[in-house]
C-alpha cells in the first residue's frame, strides 16, 4: 500500500508515502555515478547517471522503493498484488529486466521521461528475484520528470504505458480504472457548496469544508488515489520552495496510515514507514519516518559523484522535540 505524487508546476516535486507493516532495512542510498549496477541478463551498467533515494542495501547493491537521477528523473515501484504478472525469461533474452533492476536501469540510462518512454516500450520484465530467498515483489511503477508523468504496468495483457495527468499512483485497481473512477467526484469542491437542492427551501452550509463532502476518507486504494488528486489539485503551494516542499507532506499526510487504523489478513498494522519529497531541481532527498516526523535532508551534490562506492543514511527514527521553555532543574521531572 502506496501514495506516490507528481507536482510539476512547484520545482517539480516528486515522492510518495510507503505504506507497509514491517521495515525492509530501508535507508537513503546515493548511488555515484561509476558504481556498478549489474544484471541478469543485460550487460553491466558501468557509468550511468547518479541516483538518490531509499532503498535496502543487500549484496552490496541497492534495492530502490523510489528515486531521482541527477537530470530529475523520477521512478518509484508500488505494490500491484493480483495485477502484475512477469512471464518466466527466455535464457539469453537481453530485454528481459528483472523488477528489481528496473529503477536503476532507467534512472541510470536516461535523462528524460521520453527517454524512459522509448526504453520500457521495448524492455520485457521477467520473473527473476533478486536473489534465492528473495520475493518476487508485484509491482507498478511510476515515472515523471518535469515534462510529465507515466505509469507503467506489467499484466498478463502485456506491459502497458499510460500517460498520467493527474501526476498520482497508489495500487490497485489498475490505472485507467483508477482515473475513470474520478469521473464519480467530479462535483466536489474546496469551496462552499450552493443550494442546487431546492430554491424553495432555506438550505446553507453548516461548516467548513462541506463543498467536499462524498469525499472517500478511508484507506483503500482506490480512495486514496482520490484524495491525493483532490488535495493535489486544490493545494496552495506558497510562495517559496520550503512552502512548496511543506505542502507537499501535508498532502502525503491527508492520506497516510495511523498505527491501528488498517489491519493486514496477517494481523499485523499497516502504517505509512516514510514518507518523502524530492526536490528534483536541486536533487535534495526529504524524508520523516512514522516515529520522527521532523524532515531530514539528503543532498545529492554533497558527495563525490564520481565514486564507485555507494553512501548510505540511516533513518533518523527517533522522536525530536524541541523544547521552548524547558530549564533544566525548574521543569519537574
Amino acid at each position: 500500500m502506496c501514495t506516490s505524487i507528481a507536482a510539476l508546476n512547484v520545482g517539480p516535486l516528486f515522492g510518495r508515502n510507503l505504506d507497509l507493516e514491517y521495515a525492509f532495512g530501508e535507508q537513503v542510498v546515493i548511488t555515484p555515478r561509476r558504481f556498478s549496477f549489474s544484471f541478469h541478463q543485460r550487460p553491466d551498467l558501468s557509468e550511468h547517471f547518479a541516483l538518490i533515494g531509499m532503498a535496502a542495501v543487500a549484496n552490496h547493491y541497492p534495492l530502490y522503493a523510489e528515486a531521482v537521477n541527477e537530470k530529475g528523473l523520477y521512478m518509484a515501484g508500488l505494490n500491484f498484488p493480483g495485477n502484475a504478472y512477469y512471464p518466466p525469461a527466455a535464457p539469453g533474452d537481453a530485454m528481459a529486466v528483472a523488477p528489481y533492476e528496473l529503477i536503476p536501469l532507467v534512472l541510470g540510462s536516461c535523462a528524460r521521461l521520453a527517454q524512459a518512454r522509448e526504453m520500457l516500450s521495448a524492455l520485457r520484465l521477467a520473473a527473476i528475484p533478486f536473489a534465492p530467498g528473495y520475493p518476487l515483489a508485484p509491482l507498478h511503477w511510476h515515472i515523471a520528470d518535469a515534462s510529465g508523468c507515466l505509469v507503467m504496468e506489467a499484466t498478463r495483457e502485456g506491459i502497458q504505458l499510460y500517460d498520467d495527468p493527474a501526476g498520482v499512483l497508489t495500487n490497485n485497481p489498475p490505472y485507467p480504472l483508477q482515473l475513470a473512477n474520478l469521473n464519480n467526484y467530479m462535483h466536489l469542491s474546496a469551496r462552499p457548496p450552493e443550494n442546487r437542492f431546492s430554491p424553495a427551501l432555506d438550505l446553507h452550509p453548516v461548516g467548513q469544508g462541506m463543498g467536499a463532502i462524498g469525499l472517500p476518507g478511508d484507506w483503500s486504494p482506490q480512495s486514496r488515489f482520490t484524495r491525493a488528486c483532490f488535495l493535489k489539485e486544490n493545494a496552495l503551494w506558497g510562495d517559496t520552495r520550503e512552502d512548496a516542499i511543506a505542502e507537499f507532506f501535508h498532502i502525503l499526510d491527508g492520506v497516510a496510515m495511523v498505527r491501528g487504523s488498517v489491519i493486514t489478513p496477517e494481523g499485523k498494522p499497516d502504517i505509512t514507514t516514510y514518507s518523502c519529497c524530492i526536490d528534483a531541481a536541486d536533487c535534495i532527498y526529504y524524508y520523516k519516518t512514522y516515529g520522527n516526523n521532523q524532515l531530514s535532508a539528503v543532498h545529492l551534490h554533497c558527495e563525490d559523484l564520481e565514486g564507485r562506492q555507494l553512501y548510505s543514511y540511516p533513518l533518523d527514527m527517533d522522536q525530536k522535540i524541541r523544547h521552548v521553555n524547558a530549564v533544566p532543574g525548574r521543569c519537574g521531572k
